[in-house]
């Protein structure tokens, strides 16, 4: 039978592509994302051009191609973007972030370090920041408290919890918010998700099913909606946390406490390492800020491009 015209087209170019629609990126697995339409149907979707710099969290405009495809066209502006990067490579971890919620726990043991490190990238944007304490039930917990200090005394809120028993105490931080929550592997973060989304293995699943990638689903990030007005990001175990998108001066701004009193320094572009009349040294000095904080900054004012 003789092809129409129309018939041709489709034949020769695919599914034809509908009108433009906006939507929701809820999931990212390299160049392919999942992305939720208004009317919360799923679309798995490949970005036109060469260029993928997309993350969860990020509103886009896409077109759908049928069969649940579609190809983002645009990315809609960003309030935030949180991310991370080396001297050569930087990973997208979430955009439009209201909060960042930092998962240690007492075992594994967790770097304070890289805890710092992601502080200040999100600092940067101005995302608020809060560091959840879980597996307070195991009897290190107390060493993990004193690790913590330091963070507590610059501000940072510490929410302790069991995810096993408890999480409304995190629950109630989360309300109102897009929060994403990072850590090392290790620290429970999925049990402290799946007891806030009882259907996260479900919703898992659901991703996979579209992606077709379940073997590599610990390495994607995954949003998923608490209610109408709360979602969290839930991204995969990192065991470092590169600076180098970030100069010295954003650095240590990313330190409230240094940025607080760094006007008082004798002079508007000090580094706070050997300059005269530093007021952070000083500060530092009459433990006004912790030494250890202290020791934190000049180790990422040092090494904030290989870790």
């Amino acid at each position: 039978m003789q092809r129409t015209p129309l018939e041709t087209v489709k034949q020769s170019v695919g599914p034809l592509m509908q009108a433009a629609s906006s939507g929701l990126v809820v999931a990212a697995h390299g160049r392919r994302f999942l992305v939720r339409a208004g009317d919360a149907t799923f679309y798995d979707c490949v970005v036109r051009g060469k260029r993928a710099d997309l993350a969860c969290g990020d509103q886009v405009s896409f077109r759908p191609t049928g069969d649940n495809g579609g190809v983002i066209e645009a990315t809609l502006p960003r309030q935030t973007l949180l991310l991370r990067a080396a001297v050569h490579r930087q990973k997208l971890i979430a955009a439009n972030l209201t909060q960042l919620a930092i998962l240690v726990a007492p075992e594994p043991s967790f770097s304070d370090e890289l805890v710092a490190r992601a502080l200040v990238a999100a600092e940067d944007q101005g995302i608020a920041c809060l560091i959840v304490l879980n597996k307070i039930d195991l009897p290190t917990a107390d060493f993990a408290r004193q690790q913590l200090a330091p963070f507590k005394a610059a501000g940072y809120p510490i929410i302790e919890i069991s995810a096993k028993t408890d999480v409304s105490a995190l629950h109630t931080l989360l309300l109102g918010n897009l929060t994403a929550f990072l850590g090392q592997s290790g620290m429970g973060k999925s049990t402290v998700v799946n007891a806030l989304v009882p259907d996260a293995a479900a919703a898992t699943r659901e991703i996979s099913h579209f992606l077709d990638s379940g073997r590599h689903t610990t390495t994607a990030s995954r949003l998923y909606r608490l209610d109408e007005r709360a979602s969290i990001i839930d991204c995969p175990g990192i065991q470092e946390f590169g600076l180098a998108h970030l100069d010295p001066l954003r650095i240590a701004r990313g330190f409230p406490e240094i940025r607080t009193l760094a006007t008082r320094c004798r002079f508007n572009d000090c580094g706070h390492v050997t300059e005269p009349e530093c007021a952070i040294k000083l500060a530092v000095a009459n433990g006004r800020i912790h030494a250890r904080r202290y020791a934190l900054l000049l180790r990422l004012l040092t090494g904030s491009h290989t870790a």
